[in-house]
């Protein structure tokens, strides 16, 4: 499927994303992962090699840098001489709480979880022109719905849902062809995740191998959302519809043509 692409995985140190660059691996792709542990990279990125990456990089730094994001990406394609997809999965730190007022906490997950995939597309998305490439938005259910105790990191996933669909709205008009897939997960079984819902929500989690290989399909069949959860309605329900021939109707009240022609 992906067989010499050059991809990049963020939060690439567990979990899904781990899941995800094995898989890429598999494939035969060029990978260079990120996350914050070296010592973790370096065991994934053997990993991968053994799995029969094509090439296996890894670059650890901070995402709360956004100078750092920024040189992230422009590292990556020099590694592998060019990129085709952005996998954008990193989150910060994040417990289940009652809101308490703690705006700190809303600022680092609105950077982390928000603003650096912004920061990170930006600099990815010239070589993605080139490639004709894809970007890959891993998102959350609770950016689709209120969701209680999770406030901050509702707000950052809602807010990617809001840029990014919207991006891939202009791309459209514009004739930009690197596409954007946003994938809506439910609960899945990282230890993260499950350490983070002990106790709080009861029902079973998916699996983070299959999470991973349906978000690695979804960006390669270039499609606009992916829904990966263990109940059958999410996608029916979550799916809306009706925002879709809203956002139609209403781009027929624009006129664009000034934009278009810059």
């Amino acid at each position: 499927m992906l067989q010499g692409k050059k991809v990049i995985v963020t939060g690439a140190s567990k979990g899904i994303g781990e899941q995800m660059a094995y898989h890429l691996a598999k494939m035969g792709a060029h990978v260079v992962v990120t996350a914050r542990s070296k010592e973790t990279l370096k065991k994934v990125v053997s990993h991968c090699l053994e799995l029969g990456a094509a090439s296996a990089h890894y670059i650890a730094g901070s995402m709360e840098n956004m100078t750092f994001a920024e040189q992230f990406v422009a590292q990556a394609g020099k590694l592998m001489g060019g990129l085709d997809m952005l996998i954008l999965n990193h989150i910060t730190n994040t417990s289940m709480n009652l809101f308490s007022g703690d705006i700190h906490l809303v600022r680092r997950s609105m950077e982390v979880n928000f603003l650096s995939y912004v920061v990170l597309s930006v600099a990815a998305l010239p070589m993605l022109k080139q490639s004709n490439g894809s970007i890959v938005v891993v998102s959350s259910k609770a950016g689709k719905m209120a969701s209680p105790l999770v406030a901050p990191y509702s707000a950052s996933k809602f807010a990617l849902d809001g840029f990014f669909s919207s991006v891939r709205m202009e791309h459209s008009v514009t004739k930009v062809n690197v596409s954007i897939t946003l994938c809506i997960l439910g609960l899945i079984n990282t230890d993260t995740a499950m350490k983070a819902v002990s106790g709080i929500i009861n029902i079973d989690a998916s699996p983070k191998e299959e999470c991973a290989l349906e978000i690695i399909k979804g960006g390669a069949l270039r499609q606009e959302e992916v829904y990966y959860d263990n109940s059958v309605w999410t996608d029916l329900l979550l799916g809306n519809p009706g925002r879709k021939i809203l956002e139609f109707l209403s781009l027929r009240s624009y006129s664009l043509d000034k934009f278009i022609n810059n």
